[in-house]
């Protein structure tokens, strides 16, 4: 038998770990400028009614959302609800039930990336009918349930199916309507849900009590998946507004829109998304509560039942007149965040912070009450905190996270608090209830996950303006982008790197780094070591993601793509050192290149005898090992394989690396075969002498800053930088 005091220890250690990966993130240090409040998104803004907001976005999209939450909360109280009378016709432990019926919440973990990835392509709608369909088809298939596997399974199908909630809906409301009332619109929207959680329990145990017999309970997921389809076919029909446009004109006046936007790297938006603060903080917080909270349900029916001998109808009416207040108090939460918005939107953080911590506190003492009627009405505060943080937390996250990437925002938020809370306490529940019971199973995971949730919220509105400067700083650069674009069309550079900070960990690499790349132009980029040329290569070429600014590619912003789009668009690199395999022949290593066009071998070798006529030197010895190559030999076949595809950008790093100076020689002349046809080209080069022969403009990075762009023959006139490259350091 387990002892609950390690299990408390567990938690907290688990906690801990959160807490330890929210402060080992990246560096904090940012360069960019402060921004008056003013001018951040939603503050100072005119009041604005919620009829108001709502005709400005149309009233369709928040009524099909607002319905589909609703039955989504009615299926899930059901679930709560019915717990002990599935565990009775099913046969399984206390245990078994508590995992079981929260197992949906944590499999919506594994519906959260693809839809969340799709809400930032496609339009949403369909996206919302497609999924809510099936789920529709999996609630049906519940009442069907024969045993625990089978259950297991249509949570299972439940859950992923539920992940387009806090993805892709969060995302679609965020674009549809303004952000003065992004407050009242979760406050209505958990009214609603609230409204239907409240009547669900009393609803729910009518039907069982109608139906009669030991599998009434089956009847109740019948009943409630069938509504769902009808307005999932209505989904389909949703408008798709322009992303961040609430934004845009809240903090540039104007709403620009990208026509044809690429496609968003997983892998790069979580990047973005870990280095903001605010949301780092929230996504902990919100994990450290869920070890509770996603469990406090069906403890709570577990506990009635055992404890006081209530069954479903009974449980559901006391569930229901308990639940009354809430639907009170929502209202003026969500009229209150607003305001509050408009004037610090840091305070709206701490407003949830305040309203979860004496929850600590609360929970614990609604499991001491001597009766029913006391556990009912100690849990009515318990029940309106929760519904508070829960109905001001998506408005929060939509504030602070940038508009293009709102549906994986709301997938990583749904990784971090399904995925660690939810499993994390479905299984710490599920070991103690067995032991112990519900009510130390609720203390013991009460008083540390929601003592650290809420002192990390606190914690977090400390970050919320710098996080909304940010956003208002590539806001603006994006504007005037568009701008100079639309004014100059022909000037539009090969490579835009705008306003990029990079960091390590905790060491800030890159600071605001600024530069173009002209059409056509070679573009040497010196510095000392550890002046952060590399970063900036694996920047623009997708291998990092800076943790704020741009690149673009010939004006389209390529920040988020993956390496593979960035090379498909034509982005290729040529790394410094051995860029060949070995134990393969020239001809071979050249077809590895094509690996792109393995569907179409003709074409593939089209690509290859278009590079033996570039390199004819390899076109010789075509049969040879690339081993018994000379390093130079070597180097112009890693060079010959990189311009197979004919690339836009040919970003060499380290030429001349190892290589003896007549060889180095011979490859210039190559280069410079490239330069006369018009290849654009960013060199990192050792030598200061190589780089300025072939570049015709020269950039010096000194601690991740440009200290010097101009002509390349310039830089030879600035003998302090020529001597930093030279030497690998300045003079004191």
């Amino acid at each position: 038998m387990s002892d609950p005091t390690t299990a408390t220890d567990d938690a907290t250690n688990l906690t801990k770990l959160l807490l330890d990966a929210e402060d080992n993130t990246a560096a904090d240090n940012r360069s960019v400028a402060a921004v008056p409040d003013e001018l951040l998104p939603g503050v100072g803004a005119d009041e604005m009614t919620l009829k108001e907001g709502l005709a400005k976005g149309g009233t369709a999209t928040f009524l099909i959302l607002l319905l589909l939450n609703s039955l989504d909360e009615l299926e899930a109280g059901a679930l709560a609800l019915l717990a002990p009378n599935i565990r009775d016709t099913l046969g399984v432990s206390n245990g078994a039930i508590t995992f079981v019926a929260s197992a949906a919440a944590a499999f919506t973990v594994l519906g959260a990336f693809p839809m969340g990835w799709l809400a930032d392509r496609y339009r949403r709608g369909p996206i919302i009918g497609v999924s809510t369909l099936f789920y529709t088809a999996f609630v049906v298939v519940t009442g069907l349930a024969v045993n625990a596997a089978m259950l297991f399974m249509t949570r299972f199908g439940v859950g992923i199916a539920r992940a387009n909630t806090g993805t892709v809906h969060s995302s679609l409301i965020a674009d549809t309507y303004p952000i003065g009332i992004r407050g009242r619109m979760g406050a209505t929207i958990a009214f609603s849900g609230r409204a239907v959680g409240t009547i669900a329990p009393a609803i729910i145990g009518a039907i069982v009590l109608i139906a009669g017999g030991g599998d009434a309970w089956r009847w109740a997921f019948f009943i409630v998946g069938l509504p769902v389809g009808v307005f999932a076919f209505l989904a389909f029909r949703l408008p798709e507004p322009t992303r961040g446009q609430w934004e845009k004109k809240d903090v540039l006046g104007t709403v620009i829109e990208d026509k044809d936007p690429l496609p968003i790297s997983i892998e790069a938006a979580f990047a973005r998304l870990y280095r903001i603060r605010t949301f780092r903080t929230v996504l902990v917080a919100f994990s450290a509560m869920g070890f509770l909270l996603f469990t406090l349900g069906v403890q709570a029916n577990l506990f009635v039942e055992e404890e006081y001998a209530l069954g479903a109808f009974g449980r559901g009416l006391w569930t229901t007149i308990s639940s009354l207040p809430v639907l009170v108090v929502l209202p003026f939460i969500g009229t209150t965040f607003d305001r509050v918005c408009r004037r610090a939107p840091d305070q709206a953080l701490r407003i949830v912070g305040y309203a979860l911590a004496p929850l600590a506190v609360t929970v614990p003492l609604q499991f001491l009450m001597p009766n029913a009627t006391a556990f009912y009405l100690v849990g009515v505060p318990n029940q309106i905190l929760i519904a508070v943080a829960a109905s001001l937390v998506l408005p929060i996250v939509q504030l602070i996270v940038p508009y293009r990437l709102r549906g994986l925002g709301g997938a990583l938020a749904t990784m971090y608090v399904f995925l660690i809370g939810a499993v994390g306490g479905s299984l710490l529940a599920a070991l103690l209830v067995d032991a112990y019971g519900p009510r130390t199973t609720v203390i013991v995971l009460a008083v540390p996950a929601l003592s650290i949730g809420a002192a990390l919220l606190y914690r977090g509105a400390t970050t919320v303006k710098g996080d909304l400067a940010l956003i208002v700083r590539e806001l603006e650069e994006e504007l005037a982008e568009h701008e100079r674009q639309q004014a100059e069309p022909e000037s539009i550079p090969a490579v835009q790197v705008a306003d990029v900070d990079f960091s390590y960990g905790r060491v800030q690499v890159l600071f605001g780094l600024n530069f173009v790349v002209r059409r056509g132009e070679t573009l040497a980029l010196l510095g000392t070591n550890g002046a952060g040329k590399s970063t900036v290569l694996n920047v623009i070429t997708g291998l990092a993601t800076p943790e704020r600014g741009v690149v673009r590619l010939h004006g389209r912003a390529i920040t988020f793509t993956t390496p593979e789009q960035r090379a498909a668009l034509g982005v290729q690199m040529l790394p410094g050192g051995k860029g060949t395999f070995p134990d393969l022949s020239i001809h071979d290593n050249l077809v590895v290149g094509a690996f792109r066009d393995r569907g179409d071998r003709a074409e593939a070798q089209r690509r290859v005898d278009r590079v033996f006529a570039l390199f004819p030197e390899l076109d010789d010895r075509r049969g040879e090992l690339a081993r018994n190559l000379s390093g130079g030999q070597q180097q112009q076949l890693a060079l010959a394989r990189v311009m197979l595809y004919e690339p836009e950008v040919l970003i060499i790093d380290e030429l001349s690396l190892g290589l003896a100076p007549t060889v180095v020689h011979n490859l210039l002349a190559t280069i410079e075969r490239l330069k006369e046809a018009g290849q654009t080209m960013i060199i990192v080069e050792q030598s200061l002498n190589v780089a300025l022969s072939i570049a015709d403009r020269a950039i010096f990075l000194e601690k991740g800053e440009v200290r010097f762009e101009g002509d390349a023959k310039e830089l030879l006139e600035r003998d302090d930088l020529a001597r930093a490259v030279f030497l690998g350091h300045e003079d004191g």
